[in-house]
């Protein structure tokens, strides 16, 4: 594999390219790192959160066996600097987050019997997005907030939202791992939250759609169909500061063209995750979290990793 990864012998990348479901690494991971609880949680307004977060994962990648691809793994750190604001819109309670990550990964298993191996260090797409309560949660701040939450232990939330990543990562045409993906990726989403006291019922759908990269690898272009997320969360706060969540998700699609050849490489995945937040000063807090995933087709990523993120917060109260 010239100019890509570090192998004995030689192979037709391009035709391994055209044959192999290798696109799927590049969704597994964002979805597994989205999943998220307590997204459409009721903050207030002028609220500004700054964070930090560093995940590793690691997993092994299931290749079609004509390909005489075996023990594909992968090891991945990503750190990750956010974002947030919140405040009122048309009347409603509004936010707005923008994430810069970074990353840094290796790549190897074994073709035709012969080791293979790659890596990768630099920017991966970053990513904007905008979301609004459509129903409940109104924009409050101060002691109206506080008020507000303490009169209402039992509330619902209707919320929507739209993502954006634009194709400012680290892309190399004559690479076929990269870590930005040269092109648009435009998410919209719809949520719903109930909060019945200490309890929190979650859940929000959503839908990936792309542009075509046509500067992809070796001199071919890509096309990508949507790709289906659902994501539901279980929340439970032990006290001011102290949750905990249980989490699960499926995606589906996201079947990928490859120079007018279409791939049979639709995803199928559920992922599931537990995270734990606690507080480490009045305005700090910190979250832990650990997810895996698994594939239900014969293609495809198996994944596990492991978060930690780091929040300080000012304004709102």
């Amino acid at each position: 594999m010239a100019g890509e990864l570090k192998i004995k012998g030689s192979a037709d990348l391009f035709k391994l390219l055209l044959a192999a479901p290798i696109l799927l690494l590049l969704s597994a991971p964002l979805l597994a790192q989205d999943l998220e609880p307590r997204r459409w949680s009721h903050l207030p307004s002028k609220l500004n959160v700054v964070g930090l977060a560093a995940a590793w994962t690691n997993g092994e990648i299931l290749f079609d066996p004509a390909l005489n691809i075996e023990d594909a793994t992968f090891d991945t750190y990503l750190g990750a600097a956010a974002y947030v604001r919140t405040f009122e819109f048309l009347g409603k309670s509004a936010r707005v987050d923008f994430t810069v990550p970074y990353a840094a990964g290796r790549w190897e298993g074994l073709l035709n019997g012969e080791p293979a191996s790659v890596r990768r260090r630099g920017f991966a797409d970053p990513f904007v997005r905008f979301s609004i309560n459509l129903y409940g949660a109104p924009p409050l701040s101060g002691k109206e907030y506080v008020q507000y939450k303490r009169e209402n232990p039992v509330t619902t939330t209707v919320g929507a939202g739209l993502q954006i990543r634009p194709p400012l990562g680290d892309y190399n045409d004559q690479w076929l791992i990269n870590l930005g993906n040269n092109r648009w990726m435009i998410r919209p989403q719809l949520g719903v939250l109930h909060q019945r006291h200490k309890w929190q019922f979650e859940l929000t759908g959503s839908v990936f759609m792309f542009t075509d990269n046509d500067e992809f690898f070796n001199d071919s272009s890509r096309e990508q169909n949507a790709l289906w997320f659902m994501q539901g969360h279980v929340i439970y706060t032990f006290k001011p500061g102290w949750w905990a969540s249980f989490s699960g998700g499926y995606g589906y699609g996201g079947r990928n063209t490859i120079s007018g050849v279409k791939k049979d490489d639709a995803s199928r995945a559920r992922y599931i995750a537990v995270s734990i937040g606690m507080p480490i000063s009045p305005r700090q807090s910190l979250k832990l979290t650990y997810y895996t995933s698994d594939t239900h087709v014969a293609t495809g990523t198996n994944t596990d990793a492991l978060i930690a993120a780091w929040s300080i917060n000012w304004g709102g109260i």
